[in-house]
């Protein structure tokens, strides 16, 4: 039996929409990726870097190793923190290996923070379970 050229000639080209289709679905992952994970991940560090620069004396702090202190003074050329880890004992970190901030003290500035007004429900009492558990009888009520 002889095979003719003509056979294995007639392995036609791809035609000119197939690139298209090819690469479309591969830009269509990279967006979802962009607007699910990177962008994300920039916004959380773009707020991490900016607490980080914000860190001042009084600040309570936790370091990257789990250690929990209180910032006693702030170098800012260094780039370096004076955290208070226990009663006279201070250890000097790092700025960047600062992992989380507990609790911010206020500016020392002139007003009072006593002036402030509060909130229109701090005087009531506190609610009593969520939206679902008076829904679904989880919400306890008083006697």
């Amino acid at each position: 039996m002889l095979i003719s050229p003509a056979f294995a000639q007639a392995a036609g080209a791809a035609p000119e929409g197939s690139i298209i289709e090819a690469i479309l679905p591969l830009v269509l992952i990279f967006i979802v990726f962009y607007f699910l994970l990177i962008r994300p991940q920039q916004k959380k560090m773009k707020k991490h870097k900016a607490s980080l620069t914000a860190i001042r004396r009084g600040d309570r702090i936790v370091t990257g190793g789990g250690i929990i202190g209180s910032v006693t003074k702030v170098n800012e050329n260094d780039n370096e923190l004076t955290v208070e880890i226990a009663k006279d004992v201070k250890v000097k970190v790092q700025r960047e290996m600062v992992a989380h901030v507990l609790s911010k003290t206020e500016p020392a500035s002139g007003k009072s923070s006593k002036s402030t007004p509060k909130a229109a429900n701090e005087d009531s009492e506190p609610a009593k379970g969520g939206l679902l558990s008076g829904l679904f009888g989880g919400a306890k009520k008083d006697k």
